[in-house]
């Protein structure tokens, strides 16, 4: 589908004659009011193709968001993007939060900085697989309230805090027309999944919040993403995979077609398997939905990062998109963010044709098809093989062109082939998690045992329900309920023993009879309700029956937010030679929260307040607290702590929490859904840091949690002779498209400026596998390693032509000669002495 260019003269004369928002010295310029038409926004009076990047600045730290900017900015991006989370900044109602991981007006400033501009999610319903979708946990106990409808308690906060937000980007001149970098504004966010649910209410609720934010007077055009009715001037958008393919427009025809969110992988739930998407398919569907008259695109996310504390939604793992171009340390997947960025390069080389040309289609055979944009001299063409299976020559003005399957060529003169979306010429990497000397060095683990409770103040009937009675002010809340049996209500055989019943509308629980621990269970993302069945020792006379019952985060989706409801809703005994005996209305008590956590055990003044003891290497019980101290990791990479021979809990570095960790979770694959979990530097001291955790699980092993290192210090490449080389290489001059060195080759780059030291793997012919697993196929030329080392060993970069390599086929090895020949090469950095 197209989007037709439609606009006025007036425009298009302004247009040409104003003056470019971002300056050569990347300072903005006189402040101008952001616009847009049908072809694309127009800010400072010039046209602007987006190229966007999610990244939350309260899944990073302080000192980490600069690093992220310049990786995001380098890797081609001019935009980032993200949500403002309302429970982050007003966690207690009319008391804002805006320091550390939390400053949203700093983390603003810093891309106006880099000479980038920002889009602004305000919501403030985000989803974002963040705790409550945004929302902060009081709005649920305000009187009559109903979250996103066409109710007035909800639209009066809703209200009061948006405005709040504007008005602080006002007053801190974040603002497009005040001189900032925000170009964009977004409110609500994909309501249209939960709409139906409200019926009349949710469209009377849509237009009120577009008339909001109109309202506002922001200066910057406000979109609405997955939203068909957007109201309005509200620019709807699309969210997705595929939306060159799967959105179906602007819902008015002077609207642009804007992309906010392109996942690059898929967030991970407890329990989940590894999930990728190949950085192919995302190059693919960016190729596509500009070709089709897209004019911005967001990867969501670009750098993912870490939940820290709490702030994950239900059974969401602690590690976020990790798989993104950027991962949770801070680094570069490769080849993701260097196929990317070449990706971004080819189309900045096309982007006068894309934003001033008049569009055409020629198809060019079965599966195959160019989308051309011309203005002028000016030419940009898009090839797209749609066959999955199969590569195919075409025939395009008189030249002929070589797609794989399912791919695009953007040759960004109609002519030269700059790019191809499943030909990755970029360097890959893999990640390297190295056991830490100095922090592993006489670690000697203390514990103190979490008593169950005997005092529990609040009570009630029936079990209170555990969102309420948290407040989210923790995880955790016990109950406890006591019960009268006489020796003859006992089985009377040897072996038979009553069963204590629990069903819970979720999270998870452990159960204890008469101070011994029974057993535990949990729900899962999907399905968070659960029973637990264990046998009970009971006995005669007064047995005391105490459940420890946990949250993994509040919801953040769906209509009704503020009606989930977990914790235990009946609790039964079952083998009683007296039947079924239902303690659900038996009379509770309650205790919110574990001693350790009021007591903030975690923390070194909290330390004192507890006696701790030496750690065996296998703690048997259920509920333990550990501590230890240990010395910053050497160097200055980022730093992980592995978990495996713990189950599940909460981790604190000098009383800060890095996260919820749960490695007996397994996936259907039998692994823990994420072993490592991510340490800030910031977080450390260089000497006597303190490590507090806490252990819910009985049988585990603190001996075999350990510090790592983590680097991307093995670097590949994956290359054959019709490669084209680095999109960077080529640049263009008018109309025409010129290259340095059009001769294949791999390119490598040692991150930090390390050197190459190792020549690990090399080989031309059919080499198979991985970076960090390359194997050699049936044609193999082991000389290929001697050339490799020749080009590359002791160079922080290099380049190895691969016509040199193939010149040693008289050197190789292969059966079968039609085989289509690559060259592998896996090599070392290591930073100089």
């Amino acid at each position: 589908m197209f989007f037709p260019r439609k606009i006025t003269l007036l425009i298009t004369i302004f247009s040409l004659w104003c003056s470019f928002l971002i300056n050569t010295d990347g300072k903005r310029s006189s402040p101008e009011a952001v616009t847009y038409d049908a072809r694309s926004l127009i800010i400072n009076g010039k046209r602007e193709l987006i190229l966007s990047g999610s990244i939350h600045y309260t899944r990073s730290t302080q000192d980490m968001w600069g690093k992220l900017l310049s990786m995001a900015k380098e890797g081609g991006l001019n935009t980032i993007q993200t949500y403002v989370f309302w429970n982050a900044h007003e966690p207690k109602q009319g008391k804002y939060v805006f320091d550390g991981n939390y400053d949203l007006v700093k983390f603003i400033k810093m891309i106006g900085e880099q000479g980038m501009y920002a889009v602004l999610r305000v919501g403030p319903f985000i989803q974002a697989e963040w705790s409550h979708g945004g929302f902060p946990y009081w709005l649920r106990e305000v009187t009559n309230i109903t979250f996103r409808t066409d109710n007035e308690p909800f639209k009066q906060h809703m209200e009061k805090y948006v405005r709040f937000v504007i008005d602080k980007m006002k007053e801190e001149k974040l603002l497009a027309p005040q001189g900032g970098p925000i170009i964009l504004a977004q409110i609500e966010n994909e309501y249209n999944t939960i709409q139906v649910a409200f019926k009349e209410s949710g469209t009377k609720y849509i237009q009120w919040a577009g008339n909001l934010a109109l309202g506002l007077n922001a200066g910057v055009p406000w979109i609405m993403c997955k939203q068909k009715d957007a109201p309005g001037p509200i620019i709807n958008t699309c969210n997705g995979r595929h939306c060159g393919d799967t959105f179906t427009g602007p819902n008015k025809p002077n609207k642009p077609s804007l992309w906010t969110e392109n996942w690059t992988a898929q967030f991970r739930v407890f329990g989940d398997p590894p999930s990728q998407r190949a950085a192919e398919d995302i190059a693919y569907s960016v190729a596509r939905f500009f070709s089709k008259g897209g004019s911005m695109n967001n990867y969501y996310m670009y750098h993912g990062g870490t939940n820290f504390g709490r702030t994950s939604s239900s059974f969401t793992s602690t590690r976020y998109y990790d798989e993104a171009p950027v991962d949770e340390y801070g680094l570069p997947r490769e080849p993701k963010w260097g196929h990317l960025s070449d990706l971004h390069r080819a189309i900045k080389l096309s982007k006068k044709a894309l934003l001033w040309g008049n569009p055409s289609v020629q198809k060019l055979g079965p599966d195959t098809e160019a989308r051309v944009w011309e203005y002028g001299a000016d030419c940009a063409a898009f090839l797209a093989n749609n066959a999955t299976k199969k590569e195919q020559t075409v025939t395009f003005r008189g030249h002929e062109y070589l797609l794989p399957p399912r791919s695009i060529s953007i040759l960004s003169d109609c002519k030269t082939t700059v790019y191809n979306t499943q030909t990755i010429v970029a360097q890959h990497n893999a990640r390297n998690f190295i056991r830490s000397e100095i922090a592993n060095k006489n670690l000697d683990w203390k514990i103190n045992k979490q008593k169950v409770p005997s005092q529990f103040p609040l009570i009630s009937k029936e079990p209170f329900e555990l969102y309420s009675l948290t407040k989210d002010t923790t995880d955790y809340a016990w109950y406890s309920t006591d019960i009268e049996l006489q020796q003859h209500d006992l089985p009377m055989k040897k072996g038979l023993h009553p069963v204590i019943r629990i069903a819970s509308l979720g999270h998870g629980l452990l159960c204890f009879v008469n101070g011994e621990y029974v057993g535990s269970a949990h729900g899962s993302k999907i399905e968070k309700s659960f029973v637990l069945e264990k046998p009970a020792p009971l006995q005669a006379g007064t047995n005391h029956i105490v459940i420890l019952a946990y949250l993994v985060g509040l919801a953040d989706s769906g209509p009704y937010l503020e009606r989930r409801f977990a914790g235990p809703r009946s609790v039964t005994i079952l083998g009683l030679n007296t039947g079924t005996l239902d303690l659900t209305v038996n009379g509770w008590g309650h205790l919110v929260g574990l001693k350790g956590e009021q007591k903030k055990i975690y923390t070194k003044e909290g330390l004192e307040k507890v006696k701790w003891k030496k750690a065996p290497a296998t703690q048997a019980d259920a509920l333990t607290w550990y501590k230890a101290h240990f010395d910053a990791p050497e160097g200055d990479n980022p730093v992980a702590i592995r978990m495996i021979g713990m189950g599940k809990g909460m981790v604190w570095i000098n009383g800060k929490s890095i996260g919820r960790y749960w490695t007996s979770y397994l996936s259907p694959l039998l692994q823990p859904t994420q072993s490592e979990y991510h340490i800030p530097r910031s977080y450390m001291k260089p000497k006597d840091n303190l490590i507090v955790v806490l252990e819910e699980e009985q049988g585990t092993n603190i001996t075999k949690v350990e510090f790592l290192i983590v680097d991307r210090d093995t670097i590949c490449s994956h290359v054959s002779e019709n490669y084209p080389p680095p999109a960077k290489l080529f640049s263009k001059k008018g109309s025409i498209v010129t290259v340095e060195d059009a001769k294949p080759g791999a390119y490598l780059t040692c991150p930090d400026h390390k050197e190459i030291v190792a020549v690990e793997f090399a080989d031309y012919g059919d080499p198979w596998g991985s970076c960090g697993t390359f194997f050699s196929g049936n044609c193999t030329t082991p000389a290929a390693k001697e050339v490799v080392e020749k080009y590359c060993l002791g160079k922080t970069s290099c380049i190895v032509p691969v016509a040199e390599t193939a010149h040693l086929k008289k050197k190789m090895s292969c059966p079968d000669p039609n085989v289509k020949k690559k060259l592998a090469i896996q090599v070392k950095c290591v930073q100089k002495k």
